[in-house]
């Protein structure tokens, strides 16, 4: 085994509950990373997330610039969006594209909080979409029912 270069990952997103997949993100960017041999601090996201940058007065531009020209971005694939659109929709994403890393996911990966949330409130069963230790915090604290906000 050839010898890991050090990688640091800092997500974002609301990870409200986090699932499997949110973890997921995590060794897939880890492993393109070790592959390409990019030793840096890197924000990690889905390529969801790249889509709000097109969101108007979300984002200034020269917070987006900082980002991707200072550390630059790994960015997983998800179903339902095209990151390469997201990048040639933004000046300052094209500029900088040398440092955004587009990472394919190879499993499918269309499950969301918000679907998670949505199940818990009518009763349904969420093992294997969330880590045990996740459902038994939201149990323990009666989170996402029906009676909650």
């Amino acid at each position: 085994m050839k010898s890991r270069i050090p990688v640091v990952l800092l997500a974002c997103g609301s990870f409200n509950p986090i699932t499997n997949m949110h973890l997921r993100l995590f060794e897939v960017a880890r492993d393109h990373l070790h592959q390409t041999a990019v030793p840096e601090l890197k924000l990690l996201c889905g390529a969801d997330f790249l889509k709000t940058f097109q969101i108007p007065n979300l984002w200034k531009d020269a917070h987006i610039q900082e980002i991707v020209e200072k550390f630059g971005m790994v960015c997983v694939s998800r179903t339902g969006h095209n990151p390469q659109e997201y990048i040639s929709g933004s000046a300052i994403l094209q500029r900088y594209r040398h440092n955004i890393h587009l990472v394919r996911e190879p499993v499918q990966n269309e499950l969301s909080s918000t679907y998670v949330r949505g199940a818990l409130r009518q009763g349904q069963s969420v093992k294997y979409l969330l880590p045990d230790a996740v459902i038994a915090y939201i149990k323990e604290h009666s989170l996402y029912t029906r009676d909650s906000p």
